[in-house]
């Protein structure tokens, strides 16, 4: 394995991280970044490592033994179709190609069509963990060409993050952009899962009047328990942070604006062109966008009517009700997500395999939690488990926590605290478990303006009404 060779083109903080990852399984990596200072800080970082700096694609992939491995890891859109134009010239049949960034799953397909007949592999691979899980082992969702996979696989399970039971949180996906879309899908999650961990925190700041570290105690508390997760423990870790400028709590100094890259708005826009319920997603990710809007905001809230927040009741109490909003919405928003990866495998036929899915998020990846091992379980009983909801254990868990959770919604609600995602997450939990919604209605009113048909529920086919006379839409 020692005269293996790796090449990485993209040696940013994730590339870097992944080069020395590699390395310290036992290959020799050869890194190439054209920004000069990241190409001396990979020199620096390897020094005295099986690990050569290359100071053109050409001497890169000069550097390589076939079949040559190089993982891209490069910004997504033009800077991955700029540095496959450039490599392909140089490569050989049976090469292989790894874009390891957060390229949409469509561009990932176009890739593999434009080198087919090339003879190179592709491979679209999501990759979560941030920079410590880069170098200490991500998750890692490979997707693309199968012929990849075993060229590929030594290295890739090498480096990922290992579950409790040892298994490596890497495994084969499926064909065309099946790695790319499951990370999109991830990611969306997690956009769920930190703005429901942000109303949590925002409840107890605003409503209990509750300081930093206390709440830190709180969400320590949580992670020891079914709560526990990565986004929780970092949570617990943040609000315990002081400034070392003014003293105060870190967290009370940062400017409430939110950023993103694009991969929450992708898992909306897909969720939307498959026809699949996934709001808490979409709503986590317009959060984001409406905190950018700061200069609105602070001048909205000096002409807006709204309650002055304030809390009568038992605090301790409340608190256990925040803890079971927040895992009831959990539940809800992975559940949003696993459909949307039902619906696109319906569509793309990519053979998904959830409770694989579920087990490759267990370590290394931001949403990594504890109760993803009761996901793939819940797969492992049922394969065809059309919705999360509908497995005993969280069935059991929803049952229990509901009351809790309406709880939490309608004191927000009364006191203008606003919760989105608790919010977005009941409204689906409720409409998903009603075997009757107000649809009737709807689609009575577009067939009176549209002619737009409905049908019946005591017989088939589809009708049209003559709602007025003389009306013509």
């Amino acid at each position: 394995m020692a005269e293996t060779s790796f090449g990485i083109v993209g040696l940013g903080v994730m590339g870097e991280n992944l080069a020395l990852n590699i390395e310290s399984r036992g290959y020799r990596v050869v890194g190439f970044d054209r920004d000069g200072k990241k190409l001396d800080s990979f020199v620096a970082r390897t020094r005295g490592k099986r690990a050569t700096a290359a100071r053109s694609s050409v001497e890169l992939v000069a550097g390589l033994a076939a079949p040559r491995q190089i993982l891209m890891m490069v910004p997504a859109g033009q800077a991955v179709d700029a540095v496959i134009a450039e490599l392909r010239p140089q490569l050989l049949a049976g090469d292989v190609l790894i874009d390891g960034g957060n390229s949409f799953f469509r561009d990932t397909e176009r890739r593999l069509h434009a080198l087919e007949g090339s003879g190179i592999r592709y491979v679209g691979a999501g990759v979560s963990g941030g920079e410590a899980g880069a170098l200490r082992g991500p998750s890692i969702m490979p997707g693309g060409d199968p012929a990849a996979w075993p060229v590929v696989r030594p290295v890739l399970q090498a480096i990922a993050a290992r579950a409790d039971d040892g298994t490596p949180c890497c495994e084969w996906i499926g064909d065309g952009g099946a790695g790319h879309f499951v990370k999109m899908v991830h990611n969306g999650i997690e956009y769920s899962d930190m703005q429901m961990i942000c109303e949590a925190y925002f409840l107890m700041r605003r409503l209990l009047g509750m300081a930093a570290g206390e709440m830190s105690q709180v969400f320590a508390e949580w992670n020891q328990g079914e709560l526990g997760s990565y986004l929780v423990e970092i949570t617990a870790a943040i609000l315990a942070k002081p400034d070392p400028e003014t003293g105060r709590p870190l967290v009370d100094v940062i400017l409430d604006t939110a950023e993103q890259k694009g991969t929450g708005k992708w898992g909306s826009q897909v969720a939307l062109d498959l026809g699949v319920p996934a709001p808490t997603i979409a709503d986590a990710v317009f959060a984001r966008t409406l905190s950018a809007r700061k200069a609105e905001r602070v001048a909205a809230a000096k002409v807006l009517a709204a309650p002055r927040p304030a809390f009568a009741g038992e605090r301790a109490a409340f608190v256990e009700m925040i803890r079971r909003a927040l895992f009831a919405a959990k539940i809800c928003s992975y559940a949003q997500g696993f459909q949307l990866l039902r619906a696109a495998d319906e569509e793309y036929h990519w053979g998904l395999a959830y409770g694989t899915i579920a087990s490759l998020w267990r370590a290394g990846c931001i949403i990594r939690a504890q109760f993803l091992g009761r996901i793939q379980a819940a797969y492992a009983r049922e394969p065809g488990l059309p919705n999360l909801l509908l497995d005993p254990y969280f069935a059991s868990v929803l049952a229990g926590y509901h009351e809790a959770w309406r709880k939490v919604v309608a004191v927000a609600a009364e006191n203008g605290v606003a919760v989105p995602a608790f919010m977005s997450a009941l409204s689906y939990f409720d409409g998903y478990r009603s075997d009757c919604l107000p649809a009737n209605l709807l689609q009575a009113q577009r067939d009176y303006f549209g002619a737009h048909t409905y049908e019946r529920l005591d017989r088939p086919g589809k009708f049209h009404t003559q709602w007025t006379a003389g009306e013509d839409g």
